[in-house]
């Protein structure tokens, strides 16, 4: 059972990064997708609008365990903090009008299943989300 550990230890802390934007993005992920089932599937919200409010919920939970957790970019100056919240708010406004879109057509036009267009949207954010975090907005300085 050691040896296992040391194993899944060493891979972790080799791509420590990646798995901690997994983890945590996994996390934001459930939250994401309860949100929208509890908004659109219970509540009976329009899709799109059920999708912006979750994303506004999640947003302020993804920086700071993208700053903190993930990037694990310190905390700077008053400055460079605010550069950094700006800079992840845009991309992941970038990132939900993308992910409304995605639901808008497959969804609201041509009628696809809500949670199934729901998931596809998901792992195009996902994505994007993680290459703008990383190239962008939590660089390392040289």
């Amino acid at each position: 059972m050691k040896k296992l550990w040391d194993l899944a230890w060493s891979i972790y802390r080799k791509h420590e990064e990646g798995m901690n934007y997994l983890i945590w993005g996994g996390i934001a992920f459930f939250l994401s997708i309860f949100l929208y089932w509890l908004f659109e599937g219970v509540m009976g919200w329009n899709p799109v609008f059920a999708n912006s409010v979750d994303w506004v919920l999640c947003v302020v939970f993804t920086f700071l365990t993208n700053k903190f957790l993930v990037f694990k970019s310190p905390w700077g100056s008053f400055r460079q903090n605010l550069r950094e919240f700006i800079s992840f708010i845009a991309a992941r406004v970038f990132t939900l009008v993308l992910e409304d879109a995605i639901i808008w057509g497959l969804d609201t036009k041509l009628g696809w299943n809500s949670m199934l267009v729901k998931l596809i949207g998901q792992a195009v954010v996902i994505i994007t989300n993680y290459v703008l975090s990383k190239l962008f907005i939590f660089k390392k300085k040289d």
